[in-house]
């Protein structure tokens, strides 16, 4: 079946035409299309109608970065208005597209030649463009101009003839003067042309000319990573600006999908850099599919861009895990606006840079990221995207102060716990892996001892990680710790990067009051698991467990401020900051817990206990009304509510230098007879529901002794 649209030869296959890539031309009109929207696409191109391709921008905008970032306006033009005036590569800008290796550069105060052969490994470059403005390319691409020069050569705008003089892009295959080698070329790069994702450019076509190779790709209209980072730097007068770190990172989220994509068709990406992700008001867009390579392949060139590619690439070849290299380092030049080459394969440490110092989870997920070591870094895209949501997370809070909670995809929901000291106990656990053989067993198990856990292990059809991993935990939760070791000894010597035996290991270490041992473990937990909140939890209490409230309570307001259902957090920051003389950030850490929280009324509890001092601080007679006015506002048993309101009762007696008739405490007038027929009342309140006859007494007593004296 042909196409049938007017001017395409393509044929339909599949139902899409293999050379416009759009459906078959109906033989009766369609419903007309709603008015674009301004500015989402080219009005000269057409609009790709396959299903679930089409997005409008307020869809766009409200899932950038996963609705966690607000998507800056995105500027469009008309594409005629990109094309370079001066098609010239500065001197500073030229590299070996093969080693990296500087070329073209001047001697002598001579300028550089354009063309030549690199010094180092004999490629041949040219920075002259191939093309020229009115060049027809395979009879059907009308050149327009340069755009851009890249890894590859010159890429160029042009306008497809035979399709509806739609804008598209030719990119260079390959820098060769061997017509065959050309031919051979397009034809194995002819699988990209099956790659469909809405977040990478799609491939129209492969044609040669000249005896060079092109890549025909969808013109996408927007701003690339790279041009934003120009344009604040010019407008900063030349200085570094980097980006805000939620909209890079928003950035490099929306792309990951894509780069799974191609993963899990056998294929690297390999240029990952800012100059290769687009922002368009409807999609975050891979631009450039010229570097593509098939893992495996031993024979063909690998392209990458210097100071973003992988140390082992050459040996090794292009992997998941060099091509996820390539995200952290360019999300490292987008948040602090290094210079990829001057630090290539380095990071500057918290101390050199404010942003990491500021997010810890950031930098440490940059140091997974470009991990010298291929099995340190993320082995999938998912895995990092992940994380990285979990990183954006803790960004957007610390930035705006509003929570931005998610679920965790390895640890269990909060739990109830660490009111008044430190507990390791209350800490989330390690999810337990669907797809582990015992994992329906584990189930079954939940409130198992090691003794039945073992004797499960013993029977099971196939050995399972996850169910030595739950004995260890039961030998703990038990008091065996030496047992406990013993098995997570054995798990260590088969998955021996596996985060959970250093999770345990923690907790272990914890267990028997090793904190500076339980916090090294967790640093390894945390650089592992950079974007959960959990570690970061652990380490809190591991700190505070030391001693070290500062440290603490910095670990402890991450994790409040991300998420306050983590209640664990907002209760040890209280903590820490009351021990460090700071009362108000202590009250301020438990309103964090929300209303709608099993352990909102503990957190009025203990702001109503810090509102009213202690032998090391004495309240002002206002913290003593607000404290009244919580304890009217609470919803307590009987006898409860009677010892905080005597409590406050007792407080504004010591605090009422003068009588106060306006101000009212639980009803009552500080005036210090009132005050003292108000602790009455509670006292013999509190007494008729004395579980003992000797606390009645005693009640009853102080009873008599705060009433006011009278003369009947």
């Amino acid at each position: 079946m042909r196409c049938g649209r007017p001017g395409c030869p393509g044929t339909i296959v599949d139902g899409w035409c293999d050379d416009c890539g759009l459906a078959p031309a109906r033989d009766t009109p369609e419903a007309p299309l709603p008015p674009p929207v301004v500015g989402a696409v080219s009005t000269s191109q057409p609009v790709d109608r396959r299903p679930g391709t089409t997005r409008t921008a307020a869809t766009r905008r409200g899932r950038f970065g996963g609705g966690l970032v607000k998507l800056p306006p995105v500027p469009v033009r008309d594409p005629s208005e990109a094309v370079l005036v001066d098609a010239f590569v500065p001197e500073h800008q030229r590299f070996c597209s093969s080693c990296g290796e500087r070329v073209g550069r001047g001697r002598d105060g001579k300028p550089g030649r354009t063309e030549g052969f690199c010094r180092r490994c004999g490629a041949p470059f040219s920075f002259t463009p191939a093309l020229a403005g009115g060049d027809l390319v395979a009879g059907q691409y009308e050149i327009v101009g340069c755009l851009a020069h890249g890894g590859l050569g010159w890429i160029y705008l042009a306008r497809d003839r035979k399709v509806s003089d739609r804008w598209v892009v030719l990119k260079g295959l390959l820098d060769s003067h061997d017509e065959d080698a050309v031919a051979v070329a397009v034809a194995e790069r002819g699988f990209l042309a099956q790659v469909e994702h809405p977040n990478i450019v799609q491939i129209h076509n492969f044609v040669e000319h000249d005896a060079a190779g092109y890549i025909v790709m969808e013109y996408v209209n927007g701003i690339s990573l790279r041009q934003m980072l120009d344009k604040r730097r010019a407008a900063d007068g030349g200085d570094a600006d980097p980006m805000p770190v939620e909209l890079a990172i928003a950035a490099c989220l929306d792309v990951l999908p894509a780069l799974g994509h191609l993963h899990e068709l056998g294929l690297a990406y390999c240029d990952f850099k800012p100059d290769n992700v687009m922002l368009t008001p409807a999609a975050t867009k891979l631009i450039d599919l010229g570097g593509v390579y098939r893992m495996g392949d031993r024979a063909s060139p690998i392209y990458g861009t210097v100071g973003y590619q992988a140390p082992e690439v050459g040996e090794t070849r292009p992997t998941v895990a060099s091509d996820l290299y390539t995200v952290g380092r360019t999300l490292a030049v987008l948040c602090l606006d290094s210079a990829a080459v001057a630090h290539r394969h380095e990071l500057p440490t918290p101390g050199e840079s404010t942003v990491l110092a500021r997010h810890g989870s950031l930098h440490a997920f940059l140091q997974r990221a470009t991990a010298p070591h291929p099995p340190d870094r993320f082995q999938h895209a998912d895995e990092m995207a992940g994380q990285l949501v979990g990183v954006l997370r803790q960004v957007v809070a610390t930035t705006t102060g509003e929570p931005a909670a998610g679920v965790s995809a390895v640890f269990t929901g909060p739990r109830r716990g660490g009111l008044h000291a430190p507990d390791h106990h209350g800490l989330p656990s390690p999810l337990v892996d669907p797809d582990d053989p015992a994992a329906s067993t584990i189930l079954s198990l939940a409130s198992a001892g090691p003794d039945e856990i073992a004797r499960q292990r013993a029977i099971a059809s196939a050995p399972s990680l996850e169910l030595d991993l739950w004995w260890a935990r039961a030998l703990l939760d038990a008091g065996r710790r030496d047992e406990a070791a013993e098995a997570l000894d054995d798990v260590a010597a088969r998955v021996p990067r596996d985060w959970r035996v250093w999770w345990y290991r923690a907790l272990l270490a914890l267990d028997a009051d090793a904190s500076d041992e339980a916090r090294r473990e967790l640093e390894l937990v945390a650089r592992a698991l950079p974007g959960e909140l959990a570690p970061t939890l652990a380490l809190g209490v591991a700190a505070e467990r030391a001693g070290d409230a500062a440290v603490a309570a910095a670990r402890y307001d991450v994790v409040s401020r991300t998420d306050p259902g983590l209640t664990a957090a907002a209760f040890g920051l209280a903590r820490c900051r009351r021990a460090l003389g700071d009362t108000a950030g202590a009250i301020a850490a438990c309103r964090r817990v929300p209303d709608t929280s099993i352990a909102h009324t503990d957190s009025v509890v203990l702001q109503i206990t810090l509102l009213l001092g202690d032998e090391d601080r004495t309240p002002q007679l206002a913290d003593v009304v607000e404290a009244a006015a919580l304890v009217e506002r609470l919803e307590l048993p009987p006898a409860d509510r009677d010892r905080l309101a005597a409590a406050v009762l007792e407080a504004a007696r010591r605090v009422a230098r003068i009588a106060e008739p306006n101000v009212r405490i639980l009803g009552r007038p500080v005036i210090d007879r009132d005050l003292r027929l108000g602790l009455e009342t509670v006292y013999r309140s509190l007494a008729r529901r004395a579980p003992t006859a000797l606390e009645r007494v005693a009640l009853v007593d102080r009873a008599n002794a705060v009433r006011p004296r009278s003369w009947w």
